[in-house]
């Protein structure tokens, strides 16, 4: 399939230009169309879980883009995986989570560290948005349900990096990042939660000696290869 049109559907504009600049670096043939609504993660913020509006909201959003001829879906919000996946069983269309490919990748840099099964792999990840953490760490646990080893997720909340990014202050935003990422445990591979953290990678990997994996290039990546397998 030459030049698919690619619906990306966010709930906060600071994924906007991270993803969009994935796609031109990686896959510029590709046509996109930017769907927002940031009512979303302020409504999952103040309720604190997913509800069944929520839910029916993404189904509704993921319908829009099948009707407008969107041909695959990428979701930017990673705190919403039960939402995404009732939505991508409604079109029935290429649909990725943010999160997805970068936590396939993560384990197979860390499964390539530490080669041996009895070796626990310890994964760290990074969020701004605090809500995102506890529906990662589902959707990662159920991914690494069926591996016979230990791994372990370690995750930390950086405050007020997505307020200092949201004002315009990235320098103090990307510095929060690497700040947190220098004092967590050591891991074998570290994760950036958010698709509007991808441009603080380069100083958090300053920092660690440990990869650095941003949800955009992976995610821009895995959902080309899925579009050619359709």
């Amino acid at each position: 399939m030459s030049a698919p049109r690619i619906a990306l559907i966010h709930a906060t504009p600071l994924a906007i230009q991270p993803v969009n600049t994935s796609f031109q670096k990686l896959w510029p043939e590709a046509k996109l169309q930017n769907i927002l609504d940031d009512s979303l993660s302020r409504d999952l913020a103040a309720v604190g879980h997913l509800t069944a509006d929520m839910v029916e909201r993404f189904i509704d959003l993921a319908q829009y883009a099948k009707r407008v001829g969107c041909q695959g879906i990428l979701f930017t919000c990673s705190a919403f995986g039960e939402a995404i996946e009732a939505a991508a069983a409604a079109t029935g269309i290429p649909t990725l989570k943010p999160n997805e490919a970068m936590f396939e990748e993560a384990l197979q840099v860390a499964q390539k560290a530490k080669p041996h099964s009895e070796d626990a792999l310890n994964i760290g990840l990074v969020a701004t948005f605090a809500a995102s953490i506890d529906s990662m760490r589902e959707e990662f646990t159920a991914m690494t349900a069926h591996l016979n080893r230990v791994v372990n997720l370690h995750g930390v909340h950086v405050p007020l990096a997505m307020e200092a990014l949201a004002k315009g202050q990235a320098q103090e935003h990307d510095q929060r990042i690497a700040v947190g990422i220098e004092n967590m445990p050591k891991c074998d591979v570290f994760m950036l939660a958010q698709f509007s953290m991808a441009a603080a990678q380069t100083l958090a990997q300053t920092k660690v000696s440990a990869p650095v994996l941003t949800s955009p290039d992976c995610a821009v990546i895995a959902l080309q290869q899925r579009m050619k397998n359709v």
